[in-house]
This record gives structure tokens, C-alpha cells and sequence, in this order.
């Protein structure tokens, strides 16, 4: 069994750049699944009915989302029948926070969650409420979307799923970290996948808004950069070996 993770989608360069790359991915990786996070797929900020069906057109099984996953309203209308999965904490009644994907005899637990440290102290805790989904779900692999700021969350989250959970993978942060590794009791992990989109932004973003911001304390809308692109994924292999391997692709 093997997934390839796509990290976060940022606007239309990252939309095209999974479009254009993803048979080449297939044919390298040979993944059973594939899975990305899509939170910013629609110019930054959420996500759009048309990206969503050019994305399961294209192959891709499943979305995650993040702290972006209500920005664009027009999900509302879509996700409860969607193969969408948005984080349990958000507060939100609309769509699922996991699924349990079946492929040939195997089943795949699949959750997204969402991280406290400087995002919004207001998210309920996600460290009992992933457990209590892996204490009370029937699968034969479990895999985490953590869509957090804080790398020290995040690894903790990690080794307090240690041997509870087969995969955990890191999101949000959109800069791919060179910590992918086995844990002691045999959780695949990294902190971060990165993210597709922009290669010269500022994790998306036209860099010279972000530098002024900065600089000057500027305050402007975020715009999409322009330019040469970047895809980040990891594949996850469950068996015959565990592994998390990094895949990092650009223009």
C-alpha cells in the first residue's frame, strides 16, 4: 500500500502544476492513492467546485483542508457529498473530519485536523479527539493530516500518536522540512510536506507584498505570485516496508 501526500495547493499555479505533473507522479511512484491538501486552491483561500472536480478528474482520491477550509463560501453547497474531509476541530457541522477510504480488501483511515499554537486558541484540542477516532474505527491503515503553525505541536502530536497511528504528515506552514523518519513504535512522520504553488513567492504570496508588510508594516491583499512553480509530496509505503520518502519538483 502505498499514498502519495500532495501538500498544500496554492492557487492556480499549484492547481496546474498537480494537473501537469500528476501522471508523471503516477508513473514514477505507482501510488494506490493519492491525497493533497487543498485548502488554498482557490487563489489562497479555500476551495471551488470546479477546482475540486478537476482535481478528482485528474486522479486524486481525496482532499484535506486546513484553517482556510471555509474562506470560499461555495464549498458549503458541495462538501457533504464531496471526497472532502475538513478538520474535526473546527467547529464546523458541515462535511466529515475523517473517512475510511476501502481499496481492493484494505481499508484507510483518513483524518484532518487542525493545530491550537498561534492559529486560533478557540480550535478544540485535537490530541484526545484523533485518538478517540483511532480507538473507536475499524481500518488496517491510519493517516493524519495535521495542518498546524507550530513545528513543536506537531512533533508532539507525533509521539503522542506513536504507535496508534501509522502515518502522520505535517501541513500549513508550506516549506518541506527535512525531518521525514520512522518514529520509535512506527510512525511515519515529517513535520512538514510543503506546499505546490509558486516556487519564488513568500509561501504563495507576491513576495514584495509580504516583504513590505515586513518592511514598512504595509497592510495589502495577498495576490497569488507569478512565475516558476514548485510541487511537494511525500510517499507514504505502509508495507512491505515502512517508509516516508520526500518528493520535491520544480520549474
Amino acid at each position: 500500500m502505498k499514498i502519495l501526500f500532495i501538500g498544500d495547493i496554492y492557487g492556480k499555479p499549484g492547481v496546474d502544476y498537480v494537473l501537469e505533473k500528476i501522471d508523471f507522479l503516477r508513473k514514477t511512484y505507482h501510488p494506490n492513492l493519492i491525497v493533497a491538501n487543498a485548502e488554498n486552491a482557490k487563489d489562497g483561500r479555500g476551495l471551488t467546485k470546479n477546482i475540486y472536480k478537476q482535481l478528482m478528474k485528474a486522479g486524486v482520491s481525496l482532499l484535506t483542508m486546513g484553517n482556510h477550509t471555509w474562506k470560499n463560501k461555495e464549498l458549503e453547497t458541495f462538501i457533504d457529498e464531496a471526497n472532502i474531509i475538513r478538520p474535526i476541530n473546527d467547529g464546523s457541522n458541515k462535511g466529515v473530519g475523517y473517512k475510511v477510504i476501502q481499496y481492493n480488501d484494505k481499508k484507510i483511515l483518513f483524518i484532518n485536523a487542525l493545530g491550537k499554537a498561534y492559529m486560533n486558541e478557540v480550535y478544540d484540542s485535537p490530541f484526545l479527539m484523533v485518538k478517540e477516532i483511532l480507538d473507536k474505527e475499524t481500518y488496517d491503515y491510519s493517516f493524519l493530516d495535521f495542518h498546524a503553525e507550530a513545528s513543536a505541536e506537531k512533533v508532539a502530536m507525533g509521539h503522542f500518536l506513536d504507535g496508534k497511528l501509522d502515518c502522520l504528515v505535517g501541513t500549513h506552514t508550506h516549506v518541506q522540512t527535512n525531518d521525514n523518519r520512522i518514529l520509535p513504535k512506527g510512525l511515519m512522520y515529517i513535520t512538514d510536506v510543503g506546499m505546490t504553488g509558486p516556487l519564488n513567492g513568500v509561501i504563495g504570496v507576491e513576495k514584495d507584498i509580504i516583504i513590505n508588510k515586513f518592511v514598512y508594516g504595509e497592510s495589502k491583499p495577498n495576490e497569488v505570485a507569478s512565475g516558476p512553480r514548485q510541487l511537494n509530496a511525500v510517499l507514504v509505503s505502509f508495507v512491505p516496508k515502512r517508509e516516508i520518502i520526500k518528493i520535491h519538483l520544480e520549474e
